[in-house]
């Protein structure tokens, strides 16, 4: 699915009378059964496939529909049609409800000759779908209509490369049955190293982001090119400006998405959709922040794209990035197994060579349900520290719902049978799989429900892993997180729990709680020994309620406490010892800081008159603690004009940054580092851009560096400098490119 637009709606729910019901089981082993060879892989996948033929053979005789499983394409490079050069193929027409209502923000997805694509339909229901000409296949194809509540439709359309071909389509309403528990985990407040510019969950494991730093350099990653500044001497000078992807790499149907430094080396994660995988791309910098093109690597995979998360970590000089992998049915195990290439000039499919062997596939000590449309999912591990980089991965089957999250020891993934088995009384439990960051075998427990995002999840000291579940959460591929929903549930269970995966966390586990009455937009964050959560506006139009709450849940016991706010819950961040929670109020921007010492309540509180979030990503918020004393320090935050919808963020560059001092008990302003106004776009529109021209991962950061305080501003750098407790302008710089400026090696 290309990254098309989708805006999150709310919808409402019925939920059943009963918790889903999870047993205890058996005692289990410690670890998850692996696959001993290829061979017994392949017959396990058979014997699946068979399983799930025979449950829709039963399924037709009792004229009972059964849930028709999601598309699976294989990740290949097809061989191109003769007829391809008369361009691309068009599918397009118009989605309305029964009622002859336009049906918006439905997701409609094909399978052509070896690739998933997909786009949304727009307010009036309209969509318009691209098949390149090298992958229109010969036979029609199968468009795929889902959206939540509405029933799923599909059809057979016959293309042909250069042509058009129109299909409407009529969904009916599907009513959708919850049960009422739900677990979901979320993870470690990180406590900030001093010269991290990223407002990381998990102290010592750094995310892909668009900003990191290189001894007396920044280094940017933005509009599918890297850039180095330099800040030492107190001057902003831009040093380097290079293609985030190689020589002969074809960049204009890919996303340059996160980028990590380790040492005198900078990668780049990406997801090409023109050769259908994940690209790593590799840079030296140097001393001077000079940049200079390595290699690119080819992963089969598919789009790990979230709005929340974010694909890779860095732990030391390991990277560790997520990727999921759809099975297909019927086809050689060697065909499809995640591989890797490095990428040369007539680089062939078959230079692929497999990361993952047999042995390192692991799959539960239960069966899986037949009808769940099944899912490779992969954690690669690759030593940046060695002149040639090496792969490796271990991988676990499971449905296609999944969230990602790493702590200090382990990288965990939720898997689900996403949005498609909601309401099922009968479908199989979830299951949430430990894999030990020190290549030891992985273990699982079956569970219930799923998290919303990474933030769900907390793995705590005392031994104990934390999840946040809902019941109508489908885990946060693409935009997923925007749009769970359904009853609430805090999950705690001990690690030393988790076994081959045949045991279920024990229904004492599931802590029910209150679900947010206000905001559809959901989000959670454990901070200080609590779980905090509530409703917002999230990635739609500013909700105007003058009702909200955020709830306070002491997550290793104690009474749940309700916090009254004026304004909704749309970013919950760690701030020292407390917690802050920002959001709006239909027309300005809220910050109030919540104390969680003794019993949880509002504190600190400030409003920025006519003003909105400018970044919605996690890493566009950040606190600098004052030295020797959490309890106070400084935060920052891209903001916007007011009342704006927050799908805006990725077309629009943010007015400023924020500044607030927080001194304990109250907030006090110091102002804005702003954009220039007469450039706002300017750059953008001159850069040349040929990849990754939507900023889905933002543009404007908060920077704290050694005593100093910067602006990213799109293309502009602002250094500022507290006086008088007044932030002040001293220094900008533009780095914008201009395309003869660019090299292109």
């Amino acid at each position: 699915m290309k990254r098309r637009l989708v805006l999150p709606l709310g919808t409402t729910l019925l939920l059943s009378p009963a918790l889903m019901h999870a047993q205890r089981g058996t005692p289990a082993a410690d670890t998850l059964p692996a696959f001993g060879s290829r061979g017994a892989l392949t017959d396990w996948l058979g014997a699946h496939d068979r399983e799930r033929q025979r449950h829709y053979a039963q399924a037709a005789a009792a004229h009972t529909p059964a849930p028709s499983p999601t598309p699976v394409c294989p990740v290949t490079t097809a061989p191109a049609r003769a007829d391809s050069a008369k361009g691309p193929a068009v599918v397009h027409g118009r989605v309305i409800s029964a009622s002859g209502a336009p049906v918006a923000s439905a997701v409609v997805r094909t399978c052509a000759s070896g690739s998933t694509l997909g786009t949304t339909t727009a307010a009036d229901g309209s969509y318009r779908l691209v098949i390149p000409g090298n992958r229109v296949p010969a036979r029609p194809v199968v468009l795929t209509i889902s959206r939540l509540g509405l029933a799923t439709e599909s059809r057979q359309v016959g293309v042909t490369p250069g042509d058009s071909a129109v299909a409407d389509f009529t969904m009916q309403s599907s009513v959708v049955y919850l049960s009422s528990v739900v677990v979901t985990a979320q993870g470690t407040e990180a406590r900030r190293n001093e010269e991290s510019v990223t407002n990381t969950q998990t102290a010592g494991v750094d995310e892909g982001g668009i900003v990191k730093v290189h001894g007396d350099h920044l280094v940017m990653l933005r509009r599918g090119r890297l850039f180095t500044v330099a800040i030492g001497d107190r001057r902003l000078t831009p040093v380097s400006a290079v293609d985030a992807f190689g020589p002969g790499v074809d960049g204009s149907d890919a996303w340059y998405d996160e980028m990590l430094v380790s040492g005198n080396r900078v990668v780049v994660i990406g997801y090409n959709y023109g050769s259908g995988g994940t690209e790593i791309g590799l840079f030296d910098i140097d001393r001077a922040g000079r940049l200079r093109y390595r290699a690119t690597y080819h992963l089969r995979s598919n789009d790990y794209y979230s709005s929340r998360n974010y694909a890779s970590r860095l732990v030391g000089s390991k990277l560790i990035f997520y990727t999921p992998l759809d099975v297909p049915s019927g086809r050689a195990v060697e065909e499809w197994l995640p591989a890797m290439r490095r990428w040369h000039r007539g680089a062939r499919a078959d230079e692929f060579r497999p990361i993952v062997s047999a042995t390192r596939i692991f799959r539960p000590g239960r069966p899986l349900e037949p009808t769940a449309s099944l899912t490779l999912h992969t954690v690669t591990t690759c030593e940046l520290d060695q002149p040639e980089m090496r792969c490796g991965a271990t991988a676990v089957l499971g449905p296609s719902g999944e969230v990602f999250y790493v702590s200090g020891t382990s990288v965990y993934v939720w898997t689900s049978d996403g949005w498609r088995n909601r309401g099922r009384h009968d479908r199989g439990p979830a299951m949430v799989y430990r894999l030990p960051l020190d290549g030891s075998a992985p273990s699982a427990l079956a569970v219930a429900g799923s998290p919303v995002d990474q933030f769900s999840f907390l793995e705590s000291g005392d031994g104990h892993l934390n999840v946040l579940v809902r019941s109508g959460a489908g885990g946060d591929w693409m935009w997923s997180a925007e749009r769970a929903g359904g009853s609430v549930a805090l999950l705690r269970v001990p690690l030393k729990h988790f076994g081959n995966g045949s045991a279920a966390a024990p229904r004492s586990a599931y802590r029910e709680l209150p679900a947010p009455s206000t905001g559809y937009a959901f989000q959670n964050r454990f901070v200080s020994g609590h779980l905090l959560y509530g409703g917002g506006s999230g990635w739609g139009r500013p909700d105007q309620s003058r009702r909200w709450t955020l709830y306070a849940v002491p997550f290793a016991g104690g009474a749940v406490d309700s916090v009254a706010l004026p304004h909704g819950v749309d970013r919950i961040d760690v701030m020292g010892p407390e917690g802050v929670v920002i959001g709006t109020d239909g027309r300005n921007l809220h910050f109030t800081g919540i104390a969680l010492r003794g019993r949880p309540r509002a504190r600190q509180h400030y409003v920025s008159r006519g003003a909105s979030q400018g970044e919605l990503r996690s890493h566009g918020f950040f606190y600098k603690p004052d030295w020797g004393d959490d309890t106070s320090g400084t935060l920052g935050l891209p903001i916007a004009r007011p009342a704006r919808s927050g799908y805006e963020h990725l077309y629009e560059e943010s007015a400023a940054v924020l500044f607030l001092r927080n001194e304990r008990t109250a907030f006090r302003a110091l102002g804005t580092l702003d954009a220039r106004p007469d450039r706002a776009g300017s750059d953008d529109d001159a850069d040349g851009c040929v990849a990754s021209c939507v900023d889905w991962y933002g543009n404007s950061r908060p920077l704290f560096l050694r005593g100093r305080v910067f602006a990213l501003l799109g293309y502009e750098l602002v250094e500022g400098r507290v006086t008088d407790d007044r932030i002040r302008e001293v220094r900008r710089v533009s780095y914008a490119p201009r395309p003869a400026q660019v090299s292109r090696r």
